[in-house]
């Protein structure tokens, strides 16, 4: 099913007032949560620049937040438990193939083998809507980006609770580009796309372009960009591949199924996948809301059980999985079958990307996306260090005052995981010595 964003808001939603109940400091929080520090009133901005009946529904119902028991834990078990027993998963996900673990635990039924009783999922169509609902307590799984959930704990005053619990998938996120972008030095003077500030895509961007002797900038239009800048900006992951093909933008990294459109269908080229910089990378990660993994901890495994099993299915049946997952299967995504097929397989067996420079670290033995469910220590570690030097809009000041043991220790909820891997095999069912399944070094190459 999917959401339709702030579609039943009430008159004063519509006109851009705040519900008379809705404290304002509350409501400031919660769009500076999901909108970004620059949000404003959509009535006013729509008087003076414009705005397009997408943008002002969805900003318009930001407050709704606040009068839905944000920072609660209203309704943040999800329905169908009733009493002390187990809640019914409610997931929520983006389309993208990062989502395809818990996809293909409600639509192969690796959920239900662990008598975990899971609704349809409901697909948001950006990642403040899903914020959104998850913080409403209308979603109780749900994958965010690991940066992401980094800033939803520690960098508002909503009192989120996010805690992750798995990784939904390694890898799986590229740097596309216009055909006629050779290097990296290339994107001087342009303007690249990002999903979101706080995502890995903005922070090995950034990596990258410094690397590269460039400096990102944010909150500018592309004019004006000196050659040794690139302008960053935040763009829905579906209308990345629309931009690049009428040249607005030089490229755009992000999650797939978008990059294997682009290359199909927005005559765009991978320069670099993600995972050949940092390997074996979270991307995103499954979440849910601390009480709930505290309350129900039999649940929360069993529910890891099923992500276990969706991405052994994942790893072994690739194609398959294309089928099941796309319109023309069980329709959870809305890509067909070939961008999403090319997106779980299309990797270093194809010389092009070896030739261009785009996979680099053949050793490493990646897929272009892979699936491990345990969340390293040192990954979370070593992305609290690299957000520090990502460029963000907004305030990030909340990041100097974080120990990255510390958010090592806090954000992540390591037993359910493990105990649901060790059920399943430990690290070898997924091809990873024991020695390497719980702990590792992290490896950053260019």
């Amino acid at each position: 099913m999917t959401r339709d964003s702030h579609a039943d808001r009430g008159d004063a939603d519509r006109d851009g007032v705040e519900p008379d109940d809705v404290d304002p400091d509350v409501a400031a929080s919660a769009r500076r949560l999901v909108g970004g520090s620059g949000w404003r009133n959509p009535s006013a901005k729509a008087r003076t620049e414009g705005l397009s009946r997408r943008e002002f529904m969805k900003e318009s119902g930001l407050a709704s937040l606040a009068a839905a028991g944000v920072g609660s834990t209203a309704g943040c078990f999800g329905g169908g438990g009733g009493g002390d027993g187990p809640p019914t998963a409610e997931i929520g996900y983006l389309p993208i193939t990062d989502a395809a673990p818990l996809l293909a635990g409600y639509a192969n039924d690796h959920f239900a083998d662990h008598d975990v009783d899971a609704a349809e999922p409901t697909l948001f169509r950006g990642w403040s809507d899903l914020a959104e609902a998850f913080l409403a307590g209308e979603v109780n799984v749900a994958h965010f980006l690991m940066p992401m959930t980094v800033w939803m704990r520690y960098g508002n005053q909503l009192d989120a609770n996010a805690k992750v619990v798995a990784w939904d998938h390694t890898d799986g996120s590229a740097l596309t580009v216009q055909p006629d972008v050779e290097s990296w030095d290339d994107l001087g003077g342009g303007t690249v796309a990002v999903p979101f500030w706080y995502s890995i895509h903005n922070v090995i961007l950034q990596m990258g372009l410094r690397e590269h002797g460039l400096t990102p900038r944010t909150g500018s239009s592309a004019d004006g960009v000196a050659d040794d800048e690139v302008n960053l900006v935040v763009t829905p992951p579906p209308d990345m591949p629309a931009a690049l093909n009428n040249g607005s933008i030089e490229g755009y990294i992000v999650a797939e199924p978008f990059n294997a459109i682009g290359e199909l269908e927005a005559d765009g080229k991978i320069l670099r996948f993600t995972g050949d910089v940092w390997r074996e990378h979270a991307c995103c990660v499954v979440v849910m809301r601390e009480e709930l993994v505290e309350a129900q901890p039999e649940w929360t495994t069993d529910v890891m059980s099923g992500l276990v099993d969706a991405q052994r299915y994942l790893r072994e049946n690739r194609s398959e999985a294309a089928q099941l997952l796309s319109s023309a299967g069980s329709g959870l995504l809305p890509q067909g079958p070939e961008p999403i097929d090319r997106a779980l397989t299309h990797y270093d067996e194809h010389e092009p990307y070896l030739e261009s420079g785009a996979i680099q670290n053949t050793e490493w033995e990646s897929d272009r996306i892979g699936f491990y469910p345990f969340p390293y220590r040192s990954y979370t570690e070593e992305l609290v260090r690299r957000m520090r030097e990502t460029r963000v809009e907004g305030e990030d000041a909340f990041l100097d005052d974080l120990t990255p043991a510390e958010v090592a220790d806090d954000l992540v909820a390591y037993d359910p995981v493990r105990t649901a891997l060790e059920e399943a095999g430990g690290p070898p069912a997924f091809d990873i010595s024991e020695d390497d399944g719980y702990e590792r070094q992290e490896t950053i190459r260019f």
